[in-house]
């Protein structure tokens, strides 16, 4: 994801140094200096956009990643009750039976 960031930012630097030589070279002229500002103007868009998304999946995983380990926590809950009822029923099944006399 900080690649896909550094790209954008290089990409936005870009357009910007684009528009920094129309507008400094003159002989291009007005629309063309306006062109590349529109350019410049929608790479930074698009950055923000992107920087947005990465955001996005970035917090996304780490929702991902702590129910993951929830999930892992209860497995492990479950797999010891699941040993404890075992040993309880094996030492229930072992012990001999206890009857009242009167």
């Amino acid at each position: 994801m900080k690649e896909l960031t550094q790209r954008i930012s290089k990409a936005g630097v870009l357009a910007g140094t684009l528009l920094t030589f129309a507008l400094l070279a003159g002989c291009s002229g007005q629309d063309a200096a306006q062109r590349a500002q529109q350019a410049a103007q929608q790479a930074a868009s698009s950055a923000q956009s992107a920087e947005a998304a990465a955001n996005s999946a970035q917090q996304s995983a780490a929702a991902a990643q702590a129910a993951a380990t929830r999930t892992e926590q209860a497995a492990a809950d479950a797999k010891a009750a699941a040993d404890r009822a075992e040993a309880i029923a094996s030492k229930t099944e072992a012990s001999p039976s206890r009857r009242r006399r009167r």
